[in-house]
């Protein structure tokens, strides 16, 4: 796909951004996928907001000269962040050279077994050099695992039953609960100690609840000063 080189400035030889197909309008393949590609992204955009990073769903990452795109159903590349003017054509997806490294973390969530998620997918990822590969199949297409978190080690894959990505400072967990008004088992992010970066949604509620809550404090207090017969209107 990528037979013409350019060379720049400092006499390195990178693809021509105009030879690459940066998208080709394919539509994601389910409802469940679509809705857990933006459980992941929207929680790290809600909850990180003081950490610069890129993560994206559907996006093609070109990792190889004369190698096609492979496109993950999320990543996570931390410290970079989208270039500025994104509908050049060299800054339309994730190119490593442009970059500068690959993603930490890449995931594809298991429709059905076409995809080859533990055969040629694995190795791309492995020679793209992602510290992490995680492999999310809900109605166990390949197998028992319901999820399958794979580590560099070295230039090779290992199998590990860890969950905590020490190297991206977060984990990533199963949790039961509403999504988008629909109730399933979900993969998400989390911290160390076990809890789930919220959506913006989520965070929403939750000040919500701690506004009602301090609410009620306040006209506990006030029932309070009137049973000893002191106005709180008047302190």
């Amino acid at each position: 796909m990528v037979e013409q080189l350019l060379i720049n400035n400092d006499d390195f030889y990178i693809p021509d951004a105009n030879l690459l197909i940066t998208e080709d309008d394919t539509p994601v393949d389910n409802f469940a996928s679509a809705k857990q590609q933006r459980l992941l992204v929207s929680s790290l955009y809600s909850s990180l907001q003081n950490q610069t990073f890129l993560a994206e769903a559907n996006v093609g990452i070109y990792h190889a000269d004369k190698q096609p795109a492979i496109v993950p159903d999320v990543f996570l590349s931390l410290d970079v962040q989208t270039p500025e003017n994104w509908w050049e054509k060299q800054n339309r997806c994730y190119m490593v050279w442009r970059f500068g490294k690959p993603p930490e973390v890449v995931i594809e969530i298991v429709s059905n077994q076409e995809g080859d998620e533990l055969g040629k997918k694995l190795q791309i990822y492995e020679q793209m050099r992602a510290s992490y590969y995680i492999v999310y199949d809900s109605t166990q297409q390949l197998g028992e695992n319901i999820l399958r978190v794979y580590e560099l080690r070295g230039r090779r894959y290992f199998e590990t039953s860890e969950t905590w990505l020490e190297q991206v400072g977060l984990g990533v967990t199963l949790w039961k609960g509403e999504f988008e008004g629909r109730q399933d088992t979900w993969l998400r992010w989390c911290y160390q100690d076990g809890s789930i970066l919220l959506t913006g949604d989520e965070l929403a509620e939750q000040e919500k609840q701690r506004a009602e809550q301090a609410e009620a404090r306040v006209q506990l207090l006030a029932e309070r000063l009137r049973a000893m017969g002191i106005d709180p209107d008047a302190l």
